[in-house]
């Protein structure tokens, strides 16, 4: 007879972050969203034939895309209007000439170094060992899903985001090389890295045990989220009104993302509580 130890271990309740059940819309705002969504989401699930919860995880998140890519526009609207005003002085290049003098080829090596992770070419591997490892340790398709989604829309926003204020970068005298010649606004390694490192955070805290280890996993993820941000001010590829954007785009996406994986565990929970077999 097999011992209980070697009995394989239950998938990982994805629903919970510690004693927080993350079905549970604690304002009345909330409440009021879940409602809205599961409405419109039985509508497209008859003509999808596709599970309600599903569909309201990819409407939630297409909203918040939606809404966070708005956003982004009136940024680069207001940005424009404030440089053809006032120019970059104000802010941007204080900062920047700061971040010059505090250079050394030292810490210019160490700053490269790590602005790389968040390049096109680590942070997508990244993006995928993260997303397959949580799925296996998990025993569940969300991590991938949900990093696919996030991955996405992120990418779309920073392209997009170039193409509406095509702003120049620092000019390559006060930067480190190897220079780039994309747009300048938003920050692409900073917005990615704060979507990617965000989730990569929100799915570790659900997935691990222990306030402790949530607190350190929140704390590590947040200080490179910040980091990158920076790098790419101190090494002059960046404004730091460029990174600024990054972060706060980043950071609302991540939410729409998360929302989305809420409702879907909301309308799962429910489903599975009419079910009979449940």
């Amino acid at each position: 007879m097999p011992s209980a130890h070697l009995q394989p271990e239950p998938p990982r309740d994805e629903g919970r972050v510690g004693t927080r059940d993350l079905a549970d819309w604690r304002s009345a705002t909330g409440r009021l969203l879940v409602r809205l969504v599961t409405r419109a989401a039985r509508v497209l699930a008859r003509v999808l034939r596709w599970s309600v919860s599903n569909i309201a995880l990819v409407l939630t998140a297409g909203v918040g895309l939606a809404l966070v890519w708005g956003f982004s526009a009136v940024t680069a609207e207001v940005y424009e209007n404030v440089v053809d005003r006032d120019g970059i002085s104000v802010i941007d290049q204080p900062v920047l000439e700061a971040a010059v003098a505090a250079r050394t080829p030292l810490r210019s090596e160490i700053a490269t170094d790590f602005t790389d992770i968040g390049g096109p070419v680590v942070m997508p591997i990244i993006t995928v060992v993260v997303a397959v490892g949580l799925a296996l340790a998990w025993r569940r398709w969300t991590p991938v899903i949900l990093m696919g989604i996030a991955s996405l829309g992120s990418l779309a926003m920073t392209v997009t985001g170039k193409q509406l204020t095509a702003r120049a970068r620092p000019p390559e005298s006060l930067a480190v090389p190897p220079f780039e010649t994309s747009a300048s606004f938003p920050s692409g390694h900073t917005l990615n890295a704060t979507v990617v490192l965000g989730l990569t955070a929100y799915l570790l805290v659900i997935w691990l045990n222990g306030k402790r280890w949530r607190a350190v996993v929140l704390l590590v993820l947040g200080l490179l989220v910040l980091g990158m941000g920076l790098s790419r001010v101190f090494l002059g590829h960046h404004w730091l009104t460029d990174v600024v954007a990054g972060w706060a785009v980043g950071l609302g996406w991540l939410a729409s993302v998360v929302t989305g994986h809420r409702v879907k565990i909301t309308l799962d929970r429910r489903r599975a509580t009419r079910s009979p077999a449940a």
